[in-house]
C-alpha cells in the first residue's frame, strides 16, 4: 500500500545555485505540503552512512563528496501517492533524459549534479526521512 510521504533533499549543486526557492514553489504548486524541512550539511559520515547502499559501486566516493560539498535542503513532503508522484515531477536521474517541465530538467546539469533526490520507494522514504529528521520535527 502506497503512503503519503515522501523524502527530498535539494542536493548541493541546487543550493549553490540559488534554486531553492523555484524548487520549492514547484514542488508546492505540484500538490505536495511540506511536512519537515532544514537547510543542512552532511558530514562525510553522514553522507556514507546515507548512501552506504552504493559503497560498492564505483561512484561511491565522489558522491560523498559531492553530497558533502555544500548545504543541503531536507525535506518530507505529504500527497497522496507521494513517492511515484514525487519520482515523475522530478524525472529521469540523467536531465538529458528527463521530461520538459521535470526539476531535473529545469534546474540539473548532468547526470552527477541533478539538482535533487527523491525517495524510490515507501520504506526508503521513512528510513531516509528519519534519518534527517526526528519525529517532533515533522508535522
Amino acid at each position: 500500500m502506497a503512503t503519503n510521504r515522501t523524502f527530498t533533499m535539494l542536493k548541493p549543486d541546487a543550493v549553490e545555485k540559488g534554486h531553492i526557492g523555484a524548487i520549492l514553489e514547484k514542488i508546492s504548486a505540484s500538490g505536495f505540503k511540506i511536512v519537515a524541512m532544514k537547510l543542512t550539511q552532511l558530514t562525510k559520515a553522514d553522507a556514507e552512512e546515507f548512501y552506504a547502499i552504493h559503497s560498492e559501486r564505483p561512484f561511491y566516493g565522489d558522491l560523498v563528496e559531492y553530497m558533502t560539498r555544500g548545504p543541503i535542503v531536507a525535506a518530507i513532503l505529504e500527497k497522496d501517492n507521494a513517492v511515484e508522484d514525487f519520482r515523475t515531477l522530478i524525472g529521469a536521474t540523467n536531465p538529458e533524459d528527463a521530461a520538459e517541465g521535470t526539476i531535473r530538467k529545469l534546474f540539473a546539469t548532468s547526470i552527477s549534479e541533478n539538482a535533487v533526490h527523491g525517495s524510490d520507494s515507501d520504506d526508503n522514504a521513512a528510513i531516509e526521512g528519519a534519518f534527517h529528521f526526528a519525529g517532533r520535527d515533522t508535522f
